[in-house]
This record gives structure tokens, sequence and C-alpha cells, in this order.
């Protein structure tokens, strides 16, 4: 099957970026891709918690949602949304913060999962660098945790569903990996710091680890109150070896999984059976 992820520079402009969002699902689907991929918060990515706020959407309602539903329809396409900020009242957080909430979309414009960011990006992203940040990020202050690890069988194969600083936590991608997923969708906005060392290797583990192909998705160049994100989306085999990958500007990566050649190798090399709870 063909996967493509998509790259983008989100903005405060919900209208915008759903725009834009719109004619790179539209070139990976002219491209042949049957899985689309969107980037961590490509509905909206504001300079402050009260921007954010009035992007927030109810869950089951909203111009994000809409918007994925008519896109994954129009196209025929399987759409993993990204990350929208869902208000969710059944999630019962008494201060109301929104869930950072990704969206695998059906080609027929269903929801058939949705997965609630579990690991917040509560972290000075300067450490281990020459410079320090302003000020350090704190992703719990606006945003609810997610409690579920969430994957979905679909046509294509069992689809996974993480989001950005997830990818430092194994355990989380030795579970997916039980569960028997093929392919794992990251959407996320890397600060360029922590990117430009650890995006890559951190990817090709989690591939490697588990025997999974590896769709990531993110955000790139220079966004509302002058925050860098890394670009550089790629898609890696089950092997560690990178599939494609973009550099640091808006596009779309739209690459072939050899599924038959997945099965292949985990039947040679079985780690998942092998592995043992300590």
């Amino acid at each position: 099957m063909k996967a493509a992820a998509v790259q983008m520079t989100s903005t405060r402009d919900v209208r915008r970026n759903l725009a834009d969002a719109g004619e790179l699902i539209r070139e990976a689907a002219e491209q042949g891709a049957e899985l689309v991929v969107l980037p961590e918060n490509f509905s909206f990515l504001g300079a402050t918690d009260a921007e954010r706020q009035a992007a927030v959407e109810p869950w089951g309602d909203g111009p994000a949602q809409r918007f994925l539903a008519e896109a994954a329809e129009r196209h025929g396409v399987w759409l993993v949304g990204g990350t929208i900020p869902i208000l969710d009242k059944e999630r019962g957080d008494r201060g109301e913060r929104p869930s950072s909430r990704s969206l695998l979309l059906a080609p027929d414009g269903r929801i058939v999962a949705h997965y609630d960011k579990i690991h917040l990006f509560d972290v000075d992203a300067s450490a281990g660098t020459s410079g320090r940040a302003a000020e350090p990020y704190k992703e719990s202050a606006s945003t609810l945790a997610g409690e579920r690890v969430v994957s979905a069988a679909t046509p294509l194969g069992r689809i996974g569903l993480t989001i950005c600083y997830d990818i430092r936590f194994p355990a989380l991608f030795h579970r997916l990996s039980v569960l028997g997923v093929d392919v794992l969708a990251v959407p996320a906005a890397f600060t360029v710091p922590t990117g430009q060392v650890h995006w890559q290797p951190l990817l090709q583990a989690r591939a490697i680890e588990s025997l999974v192909y590896v769709v990531a998705a993110g955000q790139c160049g220079e966004h509302a109150g002058g925050r860098k994100t890394y670009g550089h989306s790629m898609v890696i085999g089950p092997w560690g070896e990178i599939l494609g990958e973009l550099e640091n500007d808006p596009g779309v990566l739209c690459v072939d999984l050899d599924m038959i050649r997945l099965s292949q190798l985990r039947e040679s090399f079985p780690v998942v059976r092998h592995r043992r709870d300590l």
C-alpha cells in the first residue's frame, strides 16, 4: 500500500490551515496514497494558551472534525487527523482542559478510532544544548493527558496511533506491537533543538524494536510567537531503513509500504513473541 506523510507550517488561522491541509491531502491522493497522516496541531498552532482555547472544539462537532470527514470521503483515503484540541465532556476534567486528540477516519468519512496524547511535553527543550529557552514548555497546563493505548484494524493493516513526545516512551510502543500493529502513525511538532539530535534515531528505534512501518508527519518552519519546528517528516521501514524524508518546507511524502515483506521479516525475526515482561 501507499502511505503519505503531510508536512505543514500551521498558523493561528484555522481556515487557512484547513485549506492548506486540504490541498496537501489532495496531492497525496493524486500520488496514490491510501493512508494519509497529518501533523500534530495541523488545524491550529498559536503562541498562547488563550489562542489555543479559541480553537478548541467540542467532541463530535467543529470545523476541523468536519473537514477531516469531508476530506477522507472526498479523496477516498484512510486519514489520520494529526491532532485537534478536543473538549470531551465524558473525560470529566474539572478544569475543562481539552485533549490533544488524533482521529483515524475511514474513506467514507467515519471516525473509526481516536487517541488522546498520553505523554505531555513538560520540558525545557533546550536542555543539552548551548542555549537556554526563554521558558520551558508545559503542555499539561492546557492539555488533559490521555489514558488509552489505541490501534485499529483496517483493510490496509492494523494502524497504531501515537503523537510526537510519545516516541520517547518505548512501553507504549511495546503495547502497540503486542496488539499487532503494522503501521505506526506519528503526527508531530518537534522542536528544532531536540529534532536535530533525536527525531530520526527515536523513530528508527520504534520501527526496529517492533518491526513496524512508521509514518511520521511533522510541522516545519516558524510559527506564531517565533516557535520553530523541525520538519523532516519521514517514513521508516521495519528494518530501520529511511524510505523517504522531507526537508523543512511544507509538502507531501508518499511511499510504498511492502506488507508482504513485513510479514516475512516478522516470521524470520519474531521479536514480539520473544519479549518477556521483566
